[in-house]
């Protein structure tokens, strides 16, 4: 007599609770529109604060916020020289996703 032993497929649900809270938490860092913003200019390479202003309509406190968050969430990194701050993409999997749910979105609404 065979017995049938069942293999479970790995499931999403099978990851540790701490994969899901860090998701969601970068989920949250990306959720304003401000921040996708400043990351597609950052794309092209390192930027520093006026320019950042010279392409994004926002005021340098507002601008600075967005930066601080992601740059603490670690999708931003940071150097000074002299008085200007420039900042560059630390993590290219971050800009990855934005970029195919960007252009997802941009497909979706054309007609």
């Amino acid at each position: 007599m065979a017995t049938r032993t069942s293999k479970k497929k790995p499931s999403e649900l099978d990851k540790p609770d701490h994969v899901f809270d860090k998701a969601a938490e970068m989920f949250r860092v990306m959720s304003a529109p401000m921040r996708l913003k400043i990351i597609s200019c950052l794309c092209d390479g390192e930027q520093n604060v006026t320019y950042l202003l010279g392409k994004i309509a926002t005021t340098q406190p507002n601008m600075s916020q967005h930066l601080n968050t992601l740059y603490k969430a670690g999708v931003l990194a940071k150097r000074r020289e002299g008085v200007q701050i420039h900042y560059r993409i630390a993590n290219e999997q971050i800009v990855n996703l934005c970029k195919i749910v960007c252009t997802q979105v941009e497909a979706e609404s054309k007609p």
